[in-house]
């Protein structure tokens, strides 16, 4: 193969490279029903303002008609009287209400649960380009369940050989939360690339339900369950019956959206980490992802492969399972 060819595409392969680990390609690409949701979930706050609104006005309303009585006998006592009267139920309405929101959501959340997965544990991936397999990068995941529920994630995606002479890119993401019933549970969902902040990171507010994106400072609603882009792959293990398959709310750093899984059934594949029998899920919407989770291996993510708009197709395949 001329020099002169390889170089080209080798360029050519950069370009790409950078597009896919940069942080515009996400795991489930967009879809059109979220708004949908939103609508939903942004309706009961506003039926719930008014109530208190009206609630506290007719208080105010019967301490006036009061006023007049006690005149009489004194005003500067009566007047003394009825200021104490509305300020007094609203100092003890406002830290009663308050309280209550917290203790009710916070009920559920602090289930300790026992990690399907060691208590830590690594996974490095190849990743190629195209039908012929062409090797553009590669990926590692770590992650790491405490005694006390909680968990750390952190995962580094670079280029490597040939694309990493024409573009050089690193991206790595973090996502730390707590293990409960229902699964991974992040707060926090961190992101660099290059070694600086790439902006595009998630703070979960799980008492409120809501999600604060830091790239335009948005708060959006928070469906139960939701995941970032990384907890994700190791959440599906947690799903009851992903044979059936699932819907979930998925944090990337840009958006909140949320996607329909489908099952494709059973597979057996080979990989350079090993033979597995795996479950074929994938997420469909302008883009096309597919994961394939390795059932007698605690579920853990062994291939994913994303095929952009163009058709172009990237797959992120196990190279070795094991301890950091």
């Amino acid at each position: 193969m001329p020099l002169a060819f390889v170089l080209a595409l080798a360029a050519s392969l950069g370009i790409h490279a950078a597009a896919l680990f940069g942080t515009d390609i996400e795991l489930f690409g967009g879809a059109s029903d979220e708004p949908v949701v939103l609508r939903a979930e942004l309706q009961p706050p506003p039926a719930v303002a008014p109530k208190p609104a009206a609630e506290s006005k007719p208080v105010v309303k019967p301490v006036a008609k009061h006023r007049p009585k006690p005149a009489r006998p004194g005003p500067l006592t009566s007047s003394k009287d009825v200021a104490d009267t509305p300020v007094a139920p609203a100092t003890e309405t406002l830290p009663e209400t308050a309280p209550e929101t917290p203790e009710t959501t916070a009920v559920p959340v602090p289930e300790p649960v026992k990690p399907l997965l060691p208590a830590k544990g690594t996974i490095r991936f190849m990743i190629t380009m195209g039908a012929q397999g062409f090797q553009i990068g590669r990926a590692e995941h770590t992650w790491e369940f405490t005694e006390d529920g909680h968990y750390h994630l952190s995962g580094m995606t670079e280029t490597s050989g040939l694309v990493a002479l024409f573009k050089s890119v690193r991206f790595e993401n973090e996502s730390r939360g707590k293990l409960v019933a229902g699964g991974l549970q992040p707060e926090q969902y961190l992101t660099r690339k290059n070694g600086k902040d790439a902006n595009e990171n998630a703070d979960f507010d799980w008492p409120n339900a809501a999600v604060r994106l830091s790239r335009d400072g948005n708060v959006r609603p928070l469906a139960p369950g939701a995941q970032d882009i990384l907890s994700l792959n190791y959440h599906l293990a947690y799903i009851k019956q992903p044979e059936a398959g699932a819907t979930l709310g998925v944090v990337t750093g840009k958006k909140y959206d949320r996607y329909a899984l489908d099952s494709l059934g059973e597979e057996e594949i080979d990989t350079p980490a090993g033979h597995f029998r795996t479950l074929h899920l994938r997420a469909m919407t302008d883009t096309v992802t597919e994961i394939w989770i390795a059932l007698d291996r605690h579920r853990l993510p062994v291939k994913i492969r994303f095929t952009d708009k163009k058709g172009d197709i990237y797959e992120q395949v196990a190279t070795e399972i094991g301890t950091p």
